[in-house]
């Protein structure tokens, strides 16, 4: 089976959800026009991802600015998917876009999957956000620790330096991941290589979508936006330098092929010598499988 997949490089515009949205729009009209069934945003680009910023919080101190700033951020999060699942089925499309996402009084970093029909068919809630990242993100649990069944094959996630955790990546090869979206904001010449190790070691295509962000209001990021194929061969990317869209066609028969010799799940996992469990709160798969 051939699987048309597109990432975009792009940014958020600081504090304005509407513009970032239209730009969501303009990508996913592009990605659709280049024949793709699947397209991939990177994370945080919904509500934006605040390179640079401290919101006044030091050990122990938290200062009035720094509460207006964070207030001002949750303003321009998400709550509805509505929006964003109408441009799916717009396009007809599966979307899969990193957002920050309001529950209550609380921001995840997450990502969410439409479907060409535009039913939100899964969402993502990053586990561990990273250093300054808890300020004013919660943490996810394994309750959307899931993939999602579509006629494409199974979509999971990985968000940002979740890619670094052993245990997470191992329990989305455990439910099977296909095509493995790594939405980021990691600009380092380091992703590069993550991404094709990830490839190999899970027999999955990787599509990695960074954040393109110049330098202003918020700290720059760089791109480098990339799809692997099972084996590591880059496909597309890196890109640099700017925003853009990146396509590559899939051949999933290559994931089988790729598992003849290494099933970190399978016959590669050693169950005689190792135990792996989930804590997804229903005993079983999480939320999306």
């Amino acid at each position: 089976m051939m699987v048309r997949a597109a990432v975009v490089q792009t940014g958020s515009t600081p504090w304005d959800r509407a513009a970032t949205l239209a730009r969501v729009e303009e990508w996913t009209r592009r990605a659709a026009e280049a024949g793709a069934q699947v397209v991939v945003f990177p994370e945080a680009l919904v509500g934006g991802y605040p390179k640079g910023l401290d919101f006044g919080v030091t050990v122990g101190r938290r200062t009035p600015e720094g509460r207006r700033l964070f207030a001002r951020y949750a303003e321009a999060a998400v709550e509805d998917p509505a929006e964003l699942g109408a441009m799916a089925a717009r396009h007809g499309i599966w979307l899969v876009v990193g957002v920050v996402e309001r529950v209550l009084g609380t921001l995840y970093c997450s990502v969410w999957f439409f479907s060409p029909e535009g039913v939100l068919a899964g969402r993502r809630r990053k586990v561990m956000p990273t250093a300054a990242e808890r300020v004013i993100w919660g943490f996810g649990d394994g309750r959307t620790l899931g993939v999602v069944e579509t006629e494409l094959g199974r979509l999971g996630a990985a968000i940002c330096w979740e890619n670094y955790m052993p245990q997470l990546r191992l329990a989305l090869y455990q439910k099977g991941v296909q095509l493995y979206c790594a939405p980021t904001v990691d600009d380092r010449e380091t992703w590069l290589p993550t991404m094709r190790h990830i490839a190999i070691e899970g027999r999955c295509f990787v599509l990695s979508a960074c954040q393109w962000q110049e330098e202003g209001e918020w700290g720059a990021i760089g791109g480098g936006s990339v799809i692997v194929d099972p084996f590591g061969e880059v496909l597309a990317g890196p890109l640099r330098g700017g925003e853009g869209l990146l396509v590559a066609d899939l051949d999933l028969s290559r994931i089988t092929e790729g598992k003849f010799d290494l099933d970190v799940a399978g016959h590669y996992g050693r169950p005689d010598l190792f135990e792996f469990r989930v804590n997804d709160g229903d005993g079983g798969a999480g939320e999306g499988s």
